[in-house]
């Protein structure tokens, strides 16, 4: 096997989302099962492995900027070898090699389960492959991530073909995994100790499996497993039906949290992004959700400095956002991804118009997540703990039914539990609460 060409050993390190983090997983469980050995450090690897993301250029170029930097590894381990699969492996193929010619495989996003076939130079196999259509969906074994959390990807791909988006090119037409895939997944995750489960999907609300859809799913996940908490994402405004609210409102395995990318709160401008909502709509969908759910954390996207928008079209996103008021947000400036059908656009918004616009979105949402914040103070949180804080040992982090981050102070490792935390004090980004004791 591998010691023939001496790669016994790998690293991994992700970019981008969770249904990369989800990819990486099964990445790594398929390696080691073929008897490979992930090691935590670059150094001790024999294969280095990159799975990509091309959903900014930023991102792409995080990637470009650590293969520059292992080039002089490589060169003090001639026999090591070094692969970028995903998203970015997809959407560059073989030129990615001009940037970066000591790159050995370069596997697109149909072909990432196939990098042990490569290394070990399985006929029919190359060191660069991007084909669409090769992937057999339910052999992708759900990995838990960490020993009380997985992922699980209930969809593969995106048919919505957003103007400024680079995934349905690079991730293909949307495949739906089906439904006793996704069950059987879960039952395993929770024999193995999984308390909480993410189902993830570009847009999880257009998934249909035979005649099951979302709704439905969440609802055979919640009734057939034993897991207790539940969260999906993403969302897409133009499906996310009233029957995914009200099973949400019925079933209390699923965590109150939606994440509901708006983009934009222009009319002309959403229709430009190929959103195919109104910001009417938008605003109906979250009126029907704060309606039926007495508690719920409602998160966004948002894009400005689109092509062609105005201060007029900038100043309704602000607008929108005041009488929204999300709980967070991921926010950017607009820039061209090669490919996509806004990358015709002209890119008339000056540079320094879009850091403005941006910087003033962002103030007005931290104080809007402040605000939000602090309505938390005095209730009590069912909190997954998912480890000590990143910045203390003195506190242990978890995460609320909202997906807030929430510290707290413990005398013992309670990872993986699900306490009661009643909070005591929130700023913009984080919760600070007690353990509430029994009795």
């Amino acid at each position: 096997m591998a010691s023939n060409n001496k790669i016994e050993t790998f690293h991994i390190t992700t970019f981008g989302c969770q249904m990369n983090l989800a990819d990486t997983s099964t990445l790594a469980a398929t390696l080691t099962t073929r008897g490979y050995r992930r090691v935590p450090s670059e150094a001790e690897a024999d294969l280095l492995i990159f799975n990509t993301c091309s959903v900014r250029e930023r991102a792409e170029q995080r990637v470009l900027g650590r293969l520059g930097e292992i080039s002089g590894l490589k060169r003090t381990k001639p026999h090591m070898k070094i692969a970028v699969v995903g998203c970015m492996a997809q959407r560059l193929g073989a030129e990615l090699r001009e940037q970066a010619p000591h790159v050995d495989y370069i596997l697109g996003t149909d072909r990432v389960f196939e990098l042990p076939d490569v290394v070990e130079g399985i006929e029919g196999t190359d060191s660069v492959m991007t084909a669409f259509g090769h992937e057999n969906m339910d052999l992708i074994t759900p990995v838990k991530e960490t020993p009380h959390s997985g992922f699980i990807t209930i969809s593969r791909g995106c048919d919505n073909y957003c103007t400024y988006c680079i995934v349905p090119y690079v991730r293909g037409r949307e495949r739906s995994h089906s439904v006793d895939y996704i069950v059987d997944g879960v039952k395993k995750m929770v024999d193995e100790g999984v308390v909480e489960i993410t189902l993830l999907g570009q847009n999880v609300n257009s998934y249909l499996y035979e005649k099951t859809d979302f709704s439905d799913l969440l609802a055979r996940v919640a009734h057939e497993t034993a897991i207790e908490r539940i969260r999906f994402m993403t969302s897409h405004p133009k499906d996310l039906s009233h029957k995914l609210v009200d099973v949400m409102a019925d079933e209390p395995k699923l965590m109150r949290h939606l994440h509901l990318p708006m983009q934009a709160g222009s009319d002309r401008i959403l229709r430009r992004m190929g959103r195919v909502y109104s910001i009417e709509h938008y605003l109906d969908t979250v009126a029907y959700i704060r309606k039926k759910l007495d508690y719920v954390a409602l998160t966004t996207d948002l894009i400005v400095g689109f092509p062609s928008e105005t201060d007029e079209e900038y100043r309704q996103t602000l607008n929108a956002v005041r009488e929204i008021q999300f709980d967070s947000a991921f926010m950017f400036r607009y820039s061209e991804r090669p490919g996509t059908k806004a990358a015709s656009f002209d890119d008339d918004v000056p540079e320094k118009e879009k850091i403005d616009r941006l910087n003033r979105l962002i103030a007005l949402q931290q104080e809007i997540s402040l605000k939000r914040n602090q309505r938390e103070v005095e209730r009590v949180c069912h909190t997954i703990v998912e480890g000590e804080s990143r910045r203390s040992n003195e506190f242990y982090r978890g995460r609320t039914e909202g997906n807030k981050t929430v510290l707290f102070e413990t005398d013992r490792d309670c990872t993986g539990e699900v306490l009661p935390v009643r909070i005591k004090s929130a700023d913009s980004f984080t919760l600070h609460g007690d353990i509430v004791e029994a009795g």
